[in-house]
């Protein structure tokens, strides 16, 4: 079996990145027991720093800690999915009201040009999903509250966990983009209430179509 190569930075982060990204290309599927015997031998490292990664993975949701049985990768049910689609919401419309009364033209123009990209990538799946994450932290990184990025950036790992199931549905793309424009006629509008109702409704719809 090929070994790995890994980067010069912390082991165990590098590890949790690799894993996170398989957990979000779900090759490591929800509810899958992860066999940390052959990752240690994938990798070409102990098990130390394969057990450090994980318990970062677990402190972002993504990996549930089992008494005696190992780790697993997160299934979300139901509720906890309508409990990261409302607090998404929340955040995310309270920072679209701050940009809508205090981004600047060039701000306005980035958002534009990914918006635009966006419109460009309706029929790339997967691109479209790597677009619109760009654009959303883009206009929170405009909003310029950290502490709201970090609560932001640990929702959307476990939001990526369903990912998929949100934009299958027929017609999903679609609205969302039509949503986003709606969006982006607020900014340009300058209309704060109107911007924070936008994206709420751009949740709310996200929510449904993932359920």
């Amino acid at each position: 079996m090929a070994v790995t190569t890994l980067t010069p930075r912390a082991l165990y982060e590098e590890v949790a990145e690799l894993l996170r990204q398989r957990i979000f290309a779900r090759t490591l599927e929800p509810g899958s027991w992860i066999d940390e015997l052959k990752l240690a031998e994938e990798y070409g490292i102990s098990r130390t720093p394969l057990r450090e990664a994980l318990k970062v993975l677990a402190t972002e949701g993504l990996v549930t800690m089992k008494v005696r049985r190992g780790a697993y990768v997160t299934e979300v049910s139901e509720t906890d999915l309508a409990d990261v689609y409302h607090l998404l919401a929340l955040l995310e419309s309270d920072a679209a009201g701050v940009v809508a009364t205090r981004a600047t033209a060039e701000q306005r123009a980035e958002l534009q040009a990914l918006h635009d990209a966006l419109e460009a990538a309706v029929d790339n799946r997967e691109q479209f999903f790597a677009i619109n994450e760009q654009f959303h932290m883009r206009l929170l990184a405009i909003a310029n509250n950290r502490w709201r990025d970090q609560m932001v950036a640990d929702l959307r790992k476990v939001m990526k966990l369903n990912r998929h199931n949100s934009l299958l549905k027929a017609g999903r793309i679609q609205e969302s983009l039509q949503e986003h424009r709606a969006l982006m006629a607020a900014l340009a509008a300058q209309d704060a209430p109107a911007a924070v109702q936008r994206m709420r409704e751009h949740f709310s719809n996200g929510l449904e179509a993932a359920a």
